[in-house]
């Protein structure tokens, strides 16, 4: 049996979804994608992404060799084609402030644009 360790990238099986995950199953272990592991957006429904019989890779967060469990991501990895991973947008030490600091000039070109056309 191949040890399977955390990082990892795995192929497996979706054997059932859920309204909290997906459960999957590999040659040597079983596994859930839990719901919150599933996409960094909201999930309103795990059949959107997996569906029973599908073929993905998922990525290992947690290895269980006792009772060969697996904990799963697919949210960083392409996990429908081939398991790569996927890069992230960085996200900016600025957070809202060029909103703020635009906004009301954004408004105000806005309101003379219509009010130009009329």
């Amino acid at each position: 049996m191949e040890k399977v360790k955390k990082n990892d990238v795995i192929k497996a099986t979706v054997t059932g979804v859920q309204k909290y995950g997906a459960f999957v199953s590999t040659d040597n272990y079983d596994g859930l994608i839990h719901i919150s592991e599933i996409s960094y957006g909201y999930v309103k429904n795990v059949n959107d992404y997996l569906k029973v019989g599908d073929n993905i890779y998922a990525e290992v967060v947690e290895v269980d060799d006792k009772d060969n469990h697996l904990k799963l991501s697919i949210k960083d990895i392409d996990y429908k084609n081939d398991g790569t991973k996927l890069k992230r947008m960085a996200e900016t030490k600025s957070g809202f402030k060029p909103l703020k600091d635009n906004l009301e000039l954004w408004i105000n070109e806005k309101i003379k644009e219509i009010t130009d056309k009329m």
